[in-house]
């Protein structure tokens, strides 16, 4: 096994944190829409509306589970380095392991919640034909 220096799990930090605010930003906007959908949706029932709400509702808690995956990502590269500083090679090498098993299950899920998107879209498209 190779050994682990400073800067591997710190090669993360920046990749991890780019996505997460790429995961903010779009949580902040689903929040937006939801929140008019909701206003639009009390003032005009529709069954689209409510489609569209459902759907968002998922993709919430999706975009949820993929920031406490990639934060607990970065939380582990920090616990990582920390090991590597204090001479613990082999808890780091392990801990680094798990932040990179963290993030790429909050990159699958955030596969989940685009073809979950493409479903949205497709209801909004529906009420056209």
């Amino acid at each position: 096994m190779e050994e682990l220096t400073l800067t591997t799990p710190s090669l993360l930090f920046s990749a991890v944190s780019l996505i997460l605010l790429a995961y903010t930003n779009r949580f902040l906007a689903y929040a937006q829409v939801v929140r008019n959908l909701k206003e639009n949706y009390r003032k005009e029932p529709s069954k689209i509306a409510l489609d569209q709400i459902k759907n968002l509702k998922k993709r919430l808690y999706l975009t949820r589970a993929m920031q406490v995956l990639g934060i607990s990502s970065l939380l582990l590269c920090v616990v990582c380095t920390f090991l590597i500083y204090i001479g613990l090679q082999t808890a780091a090498v392990y801990t680094f392991a798990v932040a990179l098993l963290l993030l790429v299950a909050s990159l699958a899920v955030s596969i989940k919640e685009i073809l979950i998107s493409v479903h949205a879209l497709e209801i909004h498209l529906n009420d056209m034909e």
